[in-house]
Parts: C-alpha cells; structure tokens; sequence
C-alpha cells in the first residue's frame, strides 16, 4: 500500500545530506583549504547535485515512477539492460553507504572508547559498537519495513536540527581567529582541493536518497520534485552557514586536529554534538537501508539476475516490503561493518553516484534535445543545466582519482556485457537515442540541402536508389549498394511490391520489409531500405526517382539489377531507361551472375574511346568499391583500347589521372591494349576479364537505344558486369 507523502521524500534526502561528513570532516577540509577553499567544493559538487535533483524532478513528473527510483527512471530510459548496469553499481553503493554510516555512528562514542584506553588500557575496536547497532538496525527495518524507519526518521532529523541549532548558537574557541571576515580568509593548499573534496563528495549524494521510495509514494510526481529540490537547496545553504561558522569560531590547529571540533563550540556541544553525530549518521543509514532493498527489488522484478528463482525470491513482496532484498541489503552492510574501514570502497561509492547522476542529467539533455511529444513533464528544468551537471560529474571523476574512475567504467564495462550476454532479447537503447538521433538528422538534412549546389562543386559521392522486386530471390544487388554506401555514399533500396495499395498489400510490405531489414543486419549492411507499392515497374521508378534524398543529399545515381543468365528484368529496365536519364542520375545497371565473386581477382575497368566520358565515374566507382572489406586484399586494373599510333598518348594520360587522383592504381595495373579491327572488343574483354572479381564497362545512351539489350550480350566468359553511364564527366581531383 502506497502511504507516503512528501515529507519522507524529504527528511529521508536531508538526513543522508546532513550527515557523517558534515560533522567529522567538515572541520578539517575547512582548515585544510580555508573558508573559500571549501566553498569553491560545496558550489563544484552542487554544480552535479543541483542539475541532478533538478533532472530527477522533471523525469519523475513526465511518468510515474514505480519501485526502484533512480534505477527505474534510467532503465526505462537507456533500455533495462543498462539500466541494470547502473541499477547495480546503485544498489551496490546504498547498501556499502549503511556500513559506512554505521561505522561513523561509532565515533559519537568516543568518549567511551577514550575512557577505556586512559583507565583500563584497553583500545576497544570500534566493531564493539558498530556490529550491535548494525544488528539492531537490519532487525528493525527487517521486522518492521520503512513505516517504522520513516517514522524513527522524524525523530532523529528532529535531533539532528537541534544540535546544529545549538552549534550555530555557539561561541568560538578561545584560540578561534578574531575578527573573521570574508576578506581576511584565504585559500590555502589548492594542491589538496580535489583530495578534499573526493572527501566531503559524498556528502552531497543524499539528495536523491528519497526517490528510493517512489514505490511507497501515494503521489512520486509531486513528492519526488518537492522533496528532493527542497532537501538539495536546503543542504546547500545550511553547509555555507556551517563553513563560515566553522572559519570564524576555531583556529586552524583545532580544525585539523580535532574531528569533533564542533563540540567545542556548540552550546552543550560535549553532549549535543556526539548526539548529532548519532542522529545524522543513524538518520542516513535509516535512509539507505530503506532505499537499497527497492532498487535491489526493481531489479529483480526486471529479471535483471541470470537466474529466475533468485530473480522471484528478491521480488517478493512481505505486507508491501521487499524483506527478501532487505536481508541481502543487511548481509551486504554487516560484511562491511565487520571490516570496519569501507575507506577504501568510499572513493568507489563516489564514482558509482558519480555515474548515477550522470546518467540521470544526460537522460533529461536527451529528452531536451530529442523534443518527443511524450516528454511533457510538469516540472520543467533546462538542458543547459543538465548538461552541465553531465559534463562536471565525468569531469569530477577523473579529477578526483582516474584510476578509480576508469576501475568504476571497466567494472560497468564488464558487468554490462555479462548482463547483454543472458539478456540479449532486451538489448539496445530505447526512444531517447532516436528521438535526439531524430534532431540531429533533421537539422544536418536542412544543412546539406542547403549547401548542396557548393557540395556539389567541391565533390561527387554516390547517393543511390534501387528499385527491385527480387529482393527476395538474390543478393547480388544488397552486395553492390553495399559497396557503395560501406564508407563514402549512400544507398537507398526500394523493395518493389506489385499492386495497388491496399490493407492486403501494406500488410506484405509490412512483412517483407521486416525480412529484408533482418538479412540486412545479418551481413552488417549499410543500406536504407525501404518498400514500394505500386502498379507497375514505370509507375515505381517514377515514384521513387522524385524521392528526397534519405541521407540529406540528393540521389543522383540510379542502380538496376538483372540476372544476367535468364536476363530476367533486361527489357524493363530498357524501357524504363529514357525515364531516368529524363532526371540528372547517373545509372548503374547490374548484371548478376550465378558465379561467385572472386574478390582477390580484383576489379576490371575497361575504358573504349566510344564512351570515355563515362571512364572517371567507372574509375571513382572502383575505388569507393574497394573500400568495402570484401575487397581489402583486391586490386584495381585498367584496360584501355587504343589505336596504336596512340597507346603512349593513352598510358601517359591515364597515369598523370591516376597520379593526380591519388587512386591505389599502380602503373603495372595499367595496360593499355592495341586496337585491331578485325578482332571484336567484346571478345578481347573476355579473354583479359575472364578471371576478375568485378568488372565495369561504360555504355552510352544513344547506343542503348538502337542496339537495346544487344548491349549487354556477348559477356558469356565474364562474372558479375557493371554497366556504367556517366550523366555528366566528374572531376577525379
């Protein structure tokens, strides 16, 4: 039964907040770097806790937060399997956080463990105090859940402002500095800034310690926001009044040495101040033993753990606690209690809150920048800000220790394959990525359609469109876009469906193009593909040859594709010939072959006098071709055929070509082949290209259009053909 209000969210956040660090280590930081020293910590940590507050309000008015706060606003924006990846590193450094305050909980009784040394000679080991009230505390919370916890936390908050009432009520020590002022406060030992604050950081993390509740809140939409942004603000201007305090009312000796110097200035502060120390410490264990069973819960109800039976024994839910989490969370924080120094993992737990934090900010720039329609929170923040708070959090990371940092990626790193590994069916980022990949596509077309006609001077790539309805039945023409669009161009494939457009036919689009797009992943391809209905072959090409370039530029090549045995498809794709060369496109027909592509044979381009201006397009086409993998151990070879009296003529100009052009042609792959009249050209190009992996040959339109598919017979000895005509010479330069 959901109970809570906004009260929880708030003293659960503002207990953590006010907790161990301010009383222990405040002190010291403030004699370490001076009055503006630990001011400049305070205003860099908010700079991640105030854009982060700021983004978990907004996210938790946009939808309802269920169980798991932090964690299930991050899964059910970068996807569960990620999200289980922060989920646990974040149920990992709540649980580590009760030992830790429980261990500092142990210092308000250093008066105890002073009188055992100065009369019995005795050093107690301070598991003497913290085992028991670990104990104590796990049983509590185990028995009686969060009602008993929110309600012990009233009244240990209740304590906690009073001793820091009575502290600011106090009187300086008698070697405090006389006269303090902000002027005359320096900045010291700036090389021990980022040593100070990795050790004040954490107490900055509380903020979000309420959201943990989400799953208890009869309203988290309206308590998230107010609790946390109020708990954040709030802690922010308390630590200012304790910095000054501290600056104006002890000298620096007793700020270093003494880590309980605030007894010595709060009013009863022997008493009231070890009291303080209890409730904040007590109060933010309070805090984390109820938030980290809920996260450890929301993700067992997400399956997040290899096994089931672990995954439905964690879920289980006693009288609406999650006891089964409770009892690891308790097992976790004993372990380090035991231990009695979590110093070691502290910088650890600031590196994991680090990342929870960042991702929670770059999760609100995303919805920002990706501008869905959905994302209508209630309470809105500003990306600037969440950005900000994304950036300084990565920043912080390294500043404070990078090799924790990079420790903190490689163990997410690690964990994250092995959770993708049995999780598999639920990889990949959800809308957020598309939606900000969206805006970005649409300001870069708006971009190039803009700066096309300057692009278009300064340099040719290919953008090409296919249309085809035999998709289904051969591959040869998805290798070929393939090749194209692998590292310089673009390709867009149009599956042709035959037909008028119908519910019948939009369902068989719906479907095919599924298939198509599943065997477009399985060979890695770089293709957009897309289907056509439409009632002919003519209707088709019209339709798509008036298509908006997909990747932001203009199409400005059309590929056709037969089979190059039966000619299958020839004749339509001569009829329709005159139709596209009616548009400025390039053309590019396709005759596939049964055979298999030989790659290490290499490309073979034949340049024939008829048609040289089609010979730096079938030059350029080759060596974009060649940039796919398929064909990193080829070659390129030209041929020419050239009058005799002109063969030198032919091979110095091909080379200054090659050279000027920078092409991976070599002079030994250029050869040029005499000219004799009585011996056919097509007959002299299969006996030199009988072996090679591609080759490419130049038509012209107007023989095209006498000859017809004349054009194209002849080539029995040859592989796969590449039939090019070039609409307009492009410079190779």
């Amino acid at each position: 039964m959901k109970k809570f209000g906004t009260a929880p969210v708030f003293f659960t956040a503002i207990s953590t907040i006010l907790g161990a660090i301010l009383f222990l280590r405040f002190g010291w930081a403030v004699g370490t770097l001076g009055f503006w020293g630990v001011i400049l910590i305070i205003l860099l940590g908010h700079l991640v806790t105030i854009p982060t507050a700021l983004a978990i309000s907004e996210l938790a008015t946009n939808r309802r937060v269920l169980g798991g706060g932090e964690y299930f606003i991050i899964s059910r924006s970068f996807g569960l399997n990620i999200g289980a990846t922060i989920g646990f590193a974040l149920f990992l450094s709540q649980a580590i956080s009760v030992a830790f305050y429980v261990i500092a909980f142990t210092e308000s009784f250093s008066f105890l463990f002073n009188f055992f040394i100065s009369h019995f000679n005795i050093d107690l080991p301070r598991q003497v105090i913290s085992l028991p009230v670990m104990i104590m505390l796990g049983f509590m919370i185990y028995k009686k859940g969060a009602n008993l916890g929110v309600k012990a936390l009233y009244y240990v908050v209740g304590i906690l402002f009073i001793s820091l009432a009575l502290f600011f009520f106090g009187h300086p020590t008698e070697n405090a500095i006389e006269g303090f002022t902000f002027g005359n406060t320096t900045f010291r030992n700036g090389n021990m800034f980022f040593v100070a604050f990795a050790i004040i950081f954490p107490a900055f993390t509380g903020m979000t310690a309420g959201v943990g509740l989400s799953g208890d809140l009869k309203d988290p939409s309206k308590s998230i926001p107010r609790g946390t942004v109020l708990a954040t603000f709030s802690g922010m201007i308390i630590y200012f009044f304790v910095v000054y305090k501290l600056a104006g009312s002890a000298s620096i000796d007793e700020l270093l040495v003494d880590q309980l110097v605030m007894s010595k200035i709060a009013i009863g502060g022997f008493a009231i101040i070890p009291l303080g120390l209890a409730a904040s410490t007590i109060s933010s264990a309070l805090g984390s033993i109820m938030v980290a069973p809920r996260t450890l819960q929301a993700l067992a109800h997400d399956k997040s753990f290899p096994n089931q039976t672990v995954n439905k024994w964690l879920a289980h839910n006693h009288n609406g606690e999650p006891r089964n989490a409770s009892v690891i969370t308790i097992i976790i924080a004993i372990i380090f209690v035991a231990l009695g120094d979590v110093d070691a993992v502290a910088t650890i737990i600031s590196m994991f809150f680090m990342v929870t934090y960042g991702s929670i900010c770059l999760i609100s720039f995303l919805h920002h920048f990706g501008s869905s329609p959905s994302y209508r929170p209630t309470f809105s923040s500003k990306w600037g800000f969440s950005l900000i708070g994304f950036l300084t959090a990565g920043w912080i990371m390294f500043k404070i220790d990078a090799l924790y940092a990079l420790s903190s990626l490689v163990i997410m790193s690690l964990l994250y394959l092995f959770i993708n590994y049995y999780n598999k069916e639920r990889g990949g980022l959800q809308s957020i990525f598309a939606n900000a990949i969206f805006q970005i596509n649409r300001n870069i077309q708006v971009y190039l359609q803009r700066t096309t006609s300057i692009k278009q001077q300064e340099e040719w790539r290919p953008s090409a469109i296919c249309i085809s309805s035999d998709s289904l039945k051969r591959d040869q023409i998805f290798k070929l876009l393939n090749w194209l669009s692998y590292k310089y161009g673009f390709s867009t494939y149009l599956h042709l469906i035959p037909g008028y457009f119908s519910k019948a036919t939009f369902q068989q689009s719906k479907n095919e193009l599924q298939e198509l797009i599943n065997r477009s992943t399985d060979t890695k391809g770089q293709i957009y593909i897309d289907t056509l209905i439409s009632p002919s072959y003519t209707s088709a090409i019209a339709q798509a040859i008036q298509l908006p370039g997909i990747a932001g530029m203009e199409n400005n090549m059309v590929v056709f594709e037969y089979e190059k045995e039966t000619k299958n498809n020839l004749t339509n794709i001569i009829d329709n010939y005159s139709l596209v060369k009616a548009g400025d496109f390039d053309v590019c027909i396709m005759a596939s072959s049964s055979r298999n592509i030989n790659f290490t044979n290499g490309i073979h381009i034949w340049i024939k006098s008829s048609d040289s201006d089609n010979a730096n397009l079938m030059i350029m086409l080759s060596f974009i071709i060649l940039g796919h993998p398929d064909w990193k151990k080829s070659s390129i070879k030209i041929f020419e055929i050239s009058p005799k009296e002109k063969i030198e003529e032919t091979r110095i100009r091909l080379e200054t070509l090659v050279k000027a052009g920078r092409l991976p042609i070599t002079t030994h792959n250029i050869e040029i082949i005499p000219q004799h009249d009585h011996i056919p050209i097509k007959e002299v190009i299969n006996k030199h290209s009988s072996n090679a992996g591609l080759t490419i040959l130049g038509f012209r339109s107007e023989i095209l259009k006498h000859q017809k598919d004349e054009v194209f017979d002849g080539y029995d000895n040859l592989g796969t053909i590449l039939f090019v005509n070039s609409h307009n010479q492009i410079e190779i330069s």
